[in-house]
């Protein structure tokens, strides 16, 4: 028998002595009304003298997470959600029995219930005298070793529950993205814009060039696509006479995963009627320096060593600019698809040769050269109108869009552009994008959204819009290199067994 079989066994040989005794082992009665978190903040300056005064008692419940044993007296800490906090059992004070059977019974792991009074031991730290301890929930496997916890990443991912029990800075980086959360929707709500819910399920995916999962509803008899965008729904919504919508929810896209990304992920978008790219540009530095002086106090946090600085103005580089400056191809190359092809085999970046759209191909030079040197916030503007078919020509230049994308800490945050109203426009460009289609790709729909053509055909207001990567902004604001650390149950490989 292996050494975590025998644990097990164990565990249940005591889990059913504890019910031949009448100790029920899930019990539903404990009503604790106190927190660990809240007693230390609280009493945790108060005096030891001051502490004997108290005529009150504390009630809490949590997680039996260490224990010092003393023959007639033990030391244990228990962790609810608040935190960890010392409690006292002492022979004399439990009595003989409860106390012989929480010493024989009752295992780290365990969920129980104590309630005491509060002293200060010799060596200050704030702790309950139990007056009464109860089992509340035996648990049947064991905690990871103490010292060395959850050391294999991806185990950590699969058992984020136990990952959560036995890291503090795991459960505080899922607080902040609640925090997150919570800023985005408070900042639009404030700035008069209505939180909306568009289908997840979608007879056609648009919005976004990417491989969609697909489904198929029996009572339709069609085949369905869960999203890879909101954006044509939330468009729709401006032509209803909503001018100012958001939306915070999942996107799905049929991809790879990686610490950048996963299958399933969170994005904001919002789209502001008689707005433009550049006004989303000047928003978008009021809500990054909002959302940091919110989690840090200040416009200036430190990511995986560096220091990012939202101190705005932001860097505005087009996009072309950024590949000859900052990605060192040379000029002269960039206007010469085969020239680009050549010069991407020279730097060993891998690229689809058949492409026929050069916009493509300046995109994975950008990717491979541009964006991991963009550190600081930036926003990259002028895109290709080849990549960009649900973005608004510039009036100066119609080979590039009123688009920007914006950059921090070497990936990508925020995608945004004046939105393309013009129905005979948007046709042209969706043919021109199902023309080009490769017929082994399947980032391209090959079928047009008739119904997205005839809402703006009923016209659409002039109006930008916005899309957020939810889960990489609290990548950011939690120092954590990657998305499956922000995400509380990422997906993986199926186990091996």
């Amino acid at each position: 028998m292996s050494e975590e079989s025998q644990v097990l066994k164990v565990r249940r040989e005591k889990a059913e002595e504890l019910e031949s005794q009448g100790v029920p082992l899930f019990p539903n009665q404990f009503k604790p009304e106190d927190k660990a978190g809240a007693i230390k903040e609280i009493f945790g300056d108060y005096q030891p003298e001051e502490l004997e005064k108290l005529e009150a008692t504390f009630k809490v419940a949590g997680r039996l997470m260490a224990r010092r044993d003393f023959g007639k007296a033990m030391f244990i800490h228990i962790q609810d959600e608040t935190g960890r906090i010392q409690v006292f059992i002492k022979r004399d004070e439990l009595g003989a029995e409860k106390f012989k059977l929480f010493k024989k019974y009752f295992d780290l792991g365990d969920i129980i219930g104590v309630e005491g009074s509060l002293f200060k031991t010799k060596t200050g730290e704030l702790t309950i005298l139990a007056k009464e301890v109860v089992l509340v929930t035996k648990a049947l496997r064991p905690l990871p070793e103490k010292y060395h916890g959850l050391q294999d990443v991806e185990l950590r991912y699969r058992r984020r529950y136990l990952d959560l029990i036995m890291n503090e800075r795991v459960r505080e980086i899922f607080r902040t993205r609640t925090r997150i959360v919570e800023y985005f929707r408070r900042y639009f709500s404030s700035q008069g814009f209505l939180e909306v819910e568009t289908p997840m399920m979608q007879p056609i995916p648009g919005g976004a060039t990417a491989r969609p999962f697909k489904t198929y509803h029996h009572a339709l008899e069609r085949e369905l696509y869960l999203r890879i965008a909101p954006e044509l729904y939330l468009k729709r919504l401006l032509v209803g006479g909503f001018e100012r919508v958001f939306e915070l929810n999942r996107n799905f896209r049929n991809e790879g995963i990686s610490i950048q990304h996963n299958p399933e992920f969170t994005m904001l978008e919002f789209y502001e009627a008689y707005a433009t790219y550049e006004d989303l540009m000047t928003r978008t530095e009021e809500i990054f320096v909002g959302l940091a002086r919110e989690l840090k106090g200040d416009t200036k946090i430190v990511y995986q060593g560096q220091e990012i600085d939202f101190t705005p103005p932001w860097p505005k580089i087009p996009f072309k600019q950024a590949l000859i400056d900052i990605g060192g191809v040379p000029e002269e190359v960039l206007d010469d698809r085969e020239k680009v092809i050549a010069f991407a085999r020279e730097k060993e970046i891998k690229i689809d040769e058949r492409e026929p759209v050069l916009g493509k191909l300046w995109a994975k030079l950008f990717d491979a050269l541009v964006e991991p040197e963009l550190i600081q916030p930036t926003f990259i503007i002028a895109f290709p109108v080849d990549i960009s078919p649900l973005a608004r020509r510039n009036e100066k230049d119609p080979s590039v869009a009123d688009r920007f994308e914006l950059f921090i800490a070497g990936r990508e945050i925020a995608n945004a552009f004046s939105e393309l109203n013009d129905p005979r426009d948007q046709r042209a460009r969706f043919e021109e994008q199902i023309k080009r289609r490769l017929k082994d790709d399947p980032e391209i729909h090959p079928e047009i959204d008739e119904d997205f053509i005839r809402a703006l055909e009923y016209g659409m207001p002039p109006a930008a819009g916005e899309g957020i990567g939810i889960d990489r902004v609290v990548m950011l604001f939690t120092d954590s290199p990657s998305i499956r650390e922000v995400i509380l149950f990422p997906h993986l490989r199926p186990e091996q067994k």
